[in-house]
């Protein structure tokens, strides 16, 4: 694995991972997209950790596309960076996913937190999609993802200025999941990470993938799809597991089957 994106362990079932381009303030070029790609792809196939924190470092979570790679190319030239496949890739993720967001998250960097189901964001973050200030438009899914998000005028107003967020703004507009001080925001995504560890993997990704699934169908067909995923949970260890812990007063030893 590429030394763009360094993989820890800091505790049973999490996996952290660490964007590390420092000199470029985290900013997403060719080999960083190629190392994002090849550690999702490796954590969503068996064994399976039981959730994921990606972070950057306290300047940037990730400034954003590198424009001196970018400024250049055309259109069959930014076509052939294949850069739906790594967002294919994150979004198709199976493990539930915290993002820990300290200073820029910009362009697609804001379009990374966004693939996340958890978004911990601190007082001095910037989010935003700038992309419109350089004659271009979102292309990792920002477009779509802030108006599921916010809703039409609040992610279009973003979308056509161009103006960033603080992470405090961010988290009041429902951009962020919750928002602590700079230097509470890896430890507070450590801590929601490990809690989710602590529970049944199972159904923490019956969860996610139904939620997700949901979100772009009716009320009719999401309702099937949870009552269908909610009934095959019902011949799992971790349900007879969790079941028995709660009626004999004890905690509960979830294994994943």
């Amino acid at each position: 694995m590429s030394d763009l994106v360094l993989r820890e362990a800091p505790s049973e079932g999490v996996v952290l991972l660490r964007i590390n381009r420092p000199e470029a303030r985290n900013a997403l070029n060719s080999d960083l997209r190629r190392a994002l790609t090849d550690q999702f792809a490796a954590l969503s196939v068996a064994p399976l950790p039981r959730c994921i924190v990606i972070t950057g470092d306290e300047r940037a979570f990730m400034a954003g596309a590198d424009l001196k790679e970018m400024a250049t190319l055309g259109t069959n030239a930014v076509t052939r960076l294949e850069v739906l496949r790594m967002w294919s890739v994150i979004a198709d993720c199976p493990v539930p996913v915290v993002a820990a967001v300290r200073g820029f998250a910009l362009g697609g960097g804001c379009e990374l937190a966004m693939h996340a189901d958890i978004i911990v964001a601190g007082e001095g973050a910037r989010l935003g999609q700038p992309e419109i200030t350089v004659g271009i438009m979102p292309g990792g899914g920002g477009t779509q993802r802030l108006m599921r998000a916010l809703g039409k005028f609040r992610a279009m107003k973003l979308l056509l200025t161009g103006e960033a967020l603080t992470g405090r703004e961010a988290f009041e507009i429902g951009l962020a999941s919750e928002v602590v001080a700079d230097d509470e925001v890896l430890p507070r995504a450590l801590a929601i990470a490990g809690r989710i560890a602590s529970l049944p993997p199972l159904a923490a990704r019956r969860i996610k993938e139904v939620a997700l699934a949901g979100a772009d169908c009716s009320l009719q067909a999401g309702l099937m799809l949870e009552r269908r995923a909610f009934d095959t949970l019902f011949d799992t260890g971790d349900k007879r597991e969790g079941m028995a812990a709660f009626i004999e007063k004890r905690k509960p030893a979830f294994k994943g089957d």
